[in-house]
């Protein structure tokens, strides 16, 4: 009797393992690579009009699905990277606006769920490489430095390099992680492996000019800001390599950090687009993206791999929109604005979804969908479920990768941010700006004499009116009433998707006090 139940146990357990392993090998393996301040329109297969020749990355739509109307969850660098990675709009958190520098404090919790935590804990192995710009804490020489914000004068002062930093991607799930802090114009230029600076700190760098420049700070041995964006493609190939010799599945996380500024095109590609460096960088990133795509078929993994090509938020001005635009390309397309606006030029990006094994080859999405939506759609591929408390905002793409299921997708609004903390909603073809002005960086801009005497709010059909040229505040109320209703809900119940209530932080990083419904206040 005991001997049968012996066996039977034994038969329970072997079977429990077997269909782990199985779970396991048919998992997909998921990259996720961001560029930084990519625009719209920068993509062959996304403005057939623009001169930015882009052969890899238009190959990788025509073997995947395109996402015609994407949007960052802001239009800057740090809020992005929050939602992407937490599934939670960034104006939950401290970060109200702005961005923030290479030696700010982490912004994530560590008890916070991120997308590696959660992939983690479900059999993944996770890497970051690249730009973090999420801050991490750097080691200090003096405790006394520990509630004071680091300028950029003082970090030799104040950071020991030395030493370990916490608080860092690692302690978010991430199993291996390397890059930068901040974006390539921001100090320390530094690498650093899991939580090691990985070379001595003893220079100090700086470069002014038109394309190329970046902020004066201290600079390690092995840092050269020319090789930055190969060096991490290498690094990531390796990853991948490792990965498939293990046989286990993998999540990386490839946040680059071009072709934000400085834009430096190595001398391979310096030239190549007739048009500008700026153009000549989207051509080398295009190309890096392909190596990195062919290596994923010369391993055999890339029917069940799925890789997403996405932008932070829209093109900066630095790409120098004048000079392209003589040349007939705008890098945000047919859209108004760009990087850090609230308009559709500053948070409507490029977005490429690849996963041979479920999505038809040359596929079109013109869902509503933001890059909150990444850890949702992780869930729902590996049949979990998320906590109250998890992914606050993000719903699951999953419907939307087959024609025949795409309608259950589940996002009905979408919230948008712009770099001074102004919001915007969209539902269907309306979107409701809560600003005058484009809350950014371009025409009219906020606090100035071009602002003065505009409508407190903007609303805009943007299937008639893309371009975002006809207000039409003042002439609905019936909609106008109901994007001002969910805008008051989003807010107030500390998440979009279904679920207990949660509460947003109330203070922020740069004032005592976040009351984002006194917009309505006269």
């Amino acid at each position: 009797m005991k001997k049968s139940i012996y066996f039977l146990l034994f038969l329970l357990i072997f079977m429990l393992f077997s269909c782990r392993q199985q779970f396991t090998l048919a998992a997909p393996n998921i990259i996720y690579i961001l560029a930084d301040d990519l625009g719209y329109g920068d993509l062959g297969a996304f403005n057939p009009e623009g001169k930015i020749k882009t052969p890899s990355l238009d190959k990788m739509a025509s073997q995947g699905m395109i996402f015609t109307d994407a949007h960052t969850s802001s239009s800057v660098c740090t809020p992005t990277r929050y939602g992407i990675l937490t599934g939670r709009y960034n104006w939950r958190s401290p970060l109200k606006k702005s961005v923030l520098s290479g030696t700010s404090r982490a912004l994530i919790p560590q008890d916070r769920t991120t997308v590696a935590s959660f992939l983690k804990s479900n059999g993944y192995n996770t890497a970051f490489i690249g730009k973090w710009h999420l801050g991490w804490d750097w080691a200090l020489k003096d405790s006394a430095f520990q509630n004071t914000p680091i300028k950029n004068g003082e970090i030799f002062e104040k950071i020991d390099f030395l030493k370990k930093i916490s608080n860092s991607p690692n302690g978010l799930g991430f199993d291996y992680a390397y890059g930068h802090c901040g974006s390539l114009d921001m100090p320390p230029y530094v690498y650093v492996e899991n939580e090691k600076i990985t070379a001595q700190v003893e220079n100090i760098t700086e470069r002014k000019g038109d394309y190329h420049w970046w902020r004066k700070g201290p600079t390690a041995n092995d840092f050269v800001h020319e090789g930055v964006t190969p060096h991490l493609f290498d690094k990531a190939e390796t990853y991948i390599t490792e990965m498939n010799e293990k046989g286990e599945p993998f999540f990386l996380y490839l946040p680059l950090p071009s072709p934000h500024t400085p834009i430096l095109p190595n001398e391979e590609w310096k030239g190549k687009s007739g048009l500008n460096p700026y153009a000549d960088f989207v051509m080398q990133i295009d190309n890096h993206v392909g190596k990195l795509n062919r290596l994923l078929e010369q391993l055999e993994i890339s029917e069940n791999t799925i890789v997403i090509f996405t932008s932070d938020n829209g093109c900066s001005p630095q790409a120098k929109f004048d000079v392209l635009g003589e040349k007939g390309h705008d890098p945000s397309g047919d859209f108004r604005g760009h990087k850090a606006d609230i308009y559709e030029g500053g948070h409507r990006v490029p977005f490429i979804l690849k996963w041979p094994k479920k999505i038809q080859a040359g596929s079109v999405s013109n869902k509503t969908i933001c890059t909150t939506d990444l850890l949702a759609s992780c869930a729902d591929i590996l049949g979990k479920k998320l906590s109250d408390n998890e992914g606050e905002d993000s719903f699951s793409l999953v419907p939307v990768f087959a024609k025949t299921t795409e309608n259950d997708y589940q996002r009905t609004f979408t919230v948008h941010h712009s770099i001074n903390g102004s919001f915007a909603i969209r539902k269907g073809d309306y979107k409701f700006i809560f600003c005058p002005g484009s809350g950014g960086w371009s025409y009219p801009r906020p606090s100035k004499k071009e602002a003065q005497g505009l409508p407190k709010f903007q609303l805009y059909n943007l299937k008639e009116d893309p371009e975002e040229k006809n207000n039409l505040y003042g002439q609905s109320q019936k909609i106008e009433g109901e994007l001002i209703t969910l805008f008051t809900a989003a807010i107030k119940n500390g998440r979009t998707t279904p679920g207990t209530p949660q509460k947003n932080f109330s203070t922020n990083l740069y004032s005592k006090k976040w009351e984002p419904l006194a917009v309505f206040e006269n």
